[in-house]
């Protein structure tokens, strides 16, 4: 995209993780083949040691989701998500514009957004669930996640 600003609002990419952050979640993702409490086990460790780290949440959102338990991938998603309102504010975000998925650092957060979007859905929040994929649209048009053609309902499991 062109560095000249839509109607007066430019794009927000949110810094970089920290190495040690990144390679905690790529250890933890890649850790011990099926075994999915190790594998939680070793995401909620690299949230724990880096709070801040978006994609820790967003993937121990989405563990939770994969596992079942739509209610903790909620609160991990949640989490995810107003650490992620923050940073993406730091980064000059004044409540409007996109924070596109083709920079890398912002897809933890659109992640987050992603899974309270599913989570929200999953227990039965239908209204979150759809401001969330409104939210998603609005952050990133382009839309790499695929949200817009995602039915909502069926993501619905209680």
């Amino acid at each position: 995209m062109s560095e000249l600003p839509l109607h007066g609002v430019r794009e927000t990419f949110v810094d970089p993780e920290p190495a040690s952050a990144t390679g905690a979640l790529a250890d933890a993702l890649a850790g011990p083949g099926d075994d999915r409490y190790a594998v939680g086990a070793a995401l909620r460790e690299t949230v724990a040691d880096q709070p801040t780290f978006l994609d820790g949440w967003a993937h121990l959102a989405a563990w939770a989701l994969d596992a079942g338990d739509a209610v903790t991938a909620y609160a991990f998603a949640r989490t995810g998500y107003h650490r992620g309102l923050d940073r993406i504010r730091k980064s000059g975000w004044a409540g409007q514009g996109p924070v596109p998925w083709r920079h890398e650092p912002n897809r933890g957060f659109l992640r987050s957004v992603h899974a309270l979007m599913r989570a929200a859905a999953a227990i039965g929040e239908m209204d979150e669930a759809r401001r969330c994929r409104d939210f998603l649209l609005q952050l990133d048009p382009a839309d790499e996640q695929g949200v817009a053609a995602l039915d909502l309902e069926a993501l619905h499991t209680r």
